[in-house]
Parts: structure tokens; C-alpha cells; sequence
């Protein structure tokens, strides 16, 4: 519930996304990230295929405060590469999402970025009897157990995606 100045005030329930910018706050300003909102929108700011292959690490701005600052990137693959070639149009996406020339050049660093989480795929339902059946009796003539295990397996897996093909 909100009170008279509009403020939200309560235990009730929160998004994280309307909490993870607080919590995330001093983490990210040891790094130099005053406003950790660019982290959270790299892609936004950057694109998704230049977000795909690079991490903002470290802004360090110069002494006088504000803007001129460097923005330390880390990439991978050959993505420095075309990154330096780029570097005039990120900055100009980057300073269009601070307001100010915040930013005035692009440090680059290789480095491992954290994997993006994959969600494994719905596991297959298992093959039927009669194609189970029908696959035994087709391998019994191989006599390699484990070549035999392994078309097996990818044979009840074929029957499993497409009911009825493997009991042909």
C-alpha cells in the first residue's frame, strides 16, 4: 500500500527487480559503477550481440568527478577486435544512456564471461515397448556391448521424439 506521499511503505511482497538495484548498489560502486543500471542494461545500451560476448567491469572516472571516464570491457573471442573498430558508436550509446559524456574511451580485456543459464531441455518421454523390442532385436548382431548400448540408447531416443518410427 502506498501512503500520502506516494511512497510504498509495508511489508508486502517486492519484485526483485525493484529490489536488486539497492542490494546490488555498493557491490557495483567499488567497481565504479555509481549507477548500476548499466550493468543491468548492457544489452539495452550495447546491443544483444555485443552483450552476448562482453561484461562493463570497472568504470573509472577521472578526478575532476564527473565524465571522461574509462570504461573497462571485458570480451571474448575476437570481439575486441571489432569492438576498437566500434568504440566510437558504443561510447556514443553508452554517454546517450548516462546523459552526459561520461564515458571517453573503451578499455578492453579478454577474459572468461559468466555462462549464460541454459534452461536443459524437456526430457523425452520413453520409447514405447514395441520399439524397444524392435530395436534389441535389430542390434542383437552387433557384438560390441558398448556400441550396442550406445545405438540402443540413441535409437530409444529417436522413438521416443517420434512415436511409431522405430517400430516400423
Amino acid at each position: 500500500m502506498g501512503s500520502a506521499d506516494g511512497k510504498r511503505r509495508g511489508g508486502g511482497p517486492r519484485t526483485l527487480a525493484s529490489v536488486l538495484p539497492r542490494a546490488a548498489k555498493a557491490a557495483l560502486k567499488r567497481r565504479g559503477f555509481a549507477e548500476a543500471s548499466v550493468v543491468t542494461d548492457w544489452p539495452e545500451i550495447v546491443g544483444p550481440q555485443i552483450a552476448a560476448r562482453s561484461a562493463p567491469r570497472k568504470l573509472t572516472l577521472r578526478e575532476s568527478g564527473r565524465g571522461g571516464g574509462t570504461l573497462e570491457v571485458i570480451v571474448s573471442g575476437a570481439l575486441a577486435t571489432e569492438l576498437q573498430h566500434l568504440e566510437p558508436q558504443v561510447l556514443e550509446r553508452i554517454n546517450g544512456y548516462f546523459g552526459y559524456r561520461a564515458v571517453a574511451r573503451l578499455k578492453l580485456v579478454h577474459g572468461p564471461l559468466a555462462a549464460p543459464e541454459v534452461e536443459p531441455p524437456p526430457a523425452a518421454p520413453p520409447a514405447s515397448g514395441d520399439a524397444t523390442t524392435r530395436i534389441e532385436r535389430e542390434l542383437e548382431s552387433v557384438r560390441e556391448p558398448e556400441l550396442r548400448e550406445a545405438l540402443a540408447r540413441l535409437g530409444r531416443s529417436i522413438a521416443s521424439r517420434r512415436p511409431g518410427s522405430a517400430a516400423r
